[in-house]
């Protein structure tokens, strides 16, 4: 396989096109495939050069079990300053007592969470995942669903908001252990005091799974779990835009359980290359660029969701108060997975989900990567009625990956 490009300016040089070229090429064709298409994944986004340079460096070589100040190997003096600050900037930016940077991943975080807290058999009062809840919400495939009991509460089958009278309900009812609150694919705020005073009630802890808003927190747009929760989940990628990888933050009182939940319970050593990362990226969030940014994310999918209604798609909720929205293609008679294999095809990449109606699959939209790649509420529109044009029309799928080529190579990821 011959090489005819380079990874020039994504790496300090093109070390790994001379010594393997077939992956090498591999990696071309991803960044490729995400310059060239629409990235709509609420999950998804683009690193900074910086992040990325920090997840190519040397620190990937260093084992460091434990925490900075008592490791189980010798020569972590530099990586316990990148941890340190990586917590302190965390810590900063969302006003936490305590931050543990060292998982892995948002599942994980939520592993740790709940060993933290938790024993098995315990009651965990959570979003149903046909409405919304996470794998780590207790599904039956999930070590959730295998250790805890897990009753499910639910949003209304009409507006698709939560149900706080039935979360409340059912707290008294099954007296969990700990309330989970948060979702994969609810486009509207939660009131984390709503759920606060729930838990209190019933004596329970109040756990978020912020994965999905947290980098809209960090950027002021949207309402923070931290004074409410007693500890928060959350990944560092989505729109908080670093490396793909999970944090806890709680008060003081829980800082040494939540990090012996991490380590030595559910995670070995730490991967340092990407805790300094998340360090890179929680510096980038405190900025006021990034604020702007959150700001705008949110504006453009207010965009796209009034675009996307104007094309005849149903929008659940009527809208979206946050990065991503969820809609219903069956007005345009398609169903969800249909519909997602003709928007791939014309370069408009999203994923399915459940919708607030039984045995229902809509689609899941985000606009984090799109922003972050300086597209408007004007480039929004433009892709809500491309994406209708795919799947009103299955022909004019090729038209559509035409003007998605034209629109991307006007608003590279990476420029340059």
């Amino acid at each position: 396989m011959v090489v005819t490009r380079t990874l020039d300016g994504l790496l300090p040089a093109d070390v790994l096109g001379r010594q393997d070229p077939e992956l090498a090429e591999l990696l071309i064709g991803e960044l490729d495939r995400q310059s060239t298409t629409l990235q709509l994944i609420a999950a998804e986004n683009f690193t900074s050069p910086a992040v990325l340079a920090a997840l190519g460096s040397p620190l990937a070589n260093k084992y460091a079990e434990g925490y900075p100040g008592a490791r189980h190997h010798g020569g972590c003096e530099l990586v316990d300053v990148a941890e340190r600050l990586a917590v302190e900037r965390a810590k900063a930016l969302f006003g936490a007592e305590h931050a543990n940077v060292q998982s892995h991943s948002g599942s994980s975080a939520v592993l740790a969470a709940y060993a933290a807290l938790l024993r098995p058999g315990d009651t965990v009062l959570a979003l149903g995942l046909p409405h919304g809840g996470h794998l780590t919400h207790g599904s039956p495939a999930n070590f959730s669903g295998r250790w805890f009991d897990f009753v499910g509460y639910g949003v209304d089958p009409e507006s698709g908001l939560i149900d706080y009278e039935q979360v409340h309900a059912l707290a008294r009812t099954h007296r969990p252990k700990a309330i989970v609150c948060g979702s994969i694919s609810y486009p509207r705020h939660i009131d984390y005091e709503a759920f606060r005073a729930v838990a209190d009630g019933v004596g329970a802890y109040l756990i978020a799974d912020a994965a999905h808003p947290i980098g809209l927190v960090a950027g002021g747009a949207a309402p923070s779990p931290v004074p409410y929760a007693d500890v928060v989940c959350a990944t560092t990628h989505k729109v908080l835009r670093g490396p793909r990888g999970g944090m806890l933050l709680c008060g003081a009182e829980l800082a040494e359980r939540v990090d012996r939940a991490v380590f030595p319970f559910t995670q070995g050593g730490a991967q340092m290359h990407t805790i300094a990362a998340k360090a890179v990226a929680f510096g980038e969030a405190a900025t006021p660029a990034f604020a702007a940014y959150a700001h705008q994310v949110v504006a453009n999918a207010q965009a796209l969701a009034a675009g996307l209604t104007a094309e005849g798609l149903a929008v659940t909720t009527g809208g979206t108060d946050t990065h991503l929205l969820t809609l219903d293609p069956a007005p345009l008679g398609v169903d969800a997975r249909t519909a997602r294999g003709r928007l791939a095809a014309a370069g408009l990449v999203l994923d399915t989900c459940a919708l607030p109606h039984p045995d229902v699959r809509g689609l899941r939209l985000g606009t984090a990567a799109v922003t972050t790649q300086g597209m408007g509420e004007a480039e929004m529109a433009r892709i809500a009625v491309l994406l209708g044009q795919a799947l009103r029309e299955e022909p004019a799928g090729r038209l559509v990956r035409e003007e998605v080529r034209d629109l991307t190579g006007r608003f590279p990821p990476y420029p340059g």
